[in-house]
């Protein structure tokens, strides 16, 4: 897309699109660990995320692998137990900088007004 200026716009949205984030965060399974992570604000074991989740605990460990790839989630290791918890700084910078890219192309006051839409036609 071009903007009114010749320049193309959006043109680094691609990159924050990452289809690894989003099928992360595509799985119910997977959502309901991240929330449960976010909720507990600490790290948690492998067996506590297991609670809120109604599969296998190896299911779990594959879960939380994917959200941890996808930058959703760290790791550390404590022994001999993994603790995850939430890369929340990096979730609302990544997600603040979608917004403000998807912003910039299609301005909110760009957008036609859905109620004057749905009356005119």
């Amino acid at each position: 897309m071009i903007d009114s200026n010749g320049k193309a716009c959006c043109s680094g949205l691609d990159r924050l699109l990452s289809p690894k984030m989003f099928k992360a965060l595509s799985d119910p399974n997977r959502v309901s660990i991240l929330t449960r992570l976010a909720e507990c604000c600490r790290p948690c074991s492998v067996s506590e995320i297991a609670e809120c989740c109604p599969v296998d605990l190896s299911v779990v460990s594959r879960h939380l692998a994917i959200l941890r790839d996808a930058g959703i989630l760290e790791a550390t290791k404590r022994g001999k137990e993994v603790f995850y918890s939430v890369c929340s700084q990096s979730i609302v910078d990544t997600l603040r900088k979608i917004a403000n890219a998807i912003e910039s192309c299609c301005p909110v006051d760009a957008a036609p007004d859905a109620e004057s839409s749905a009356n005119s036609g």
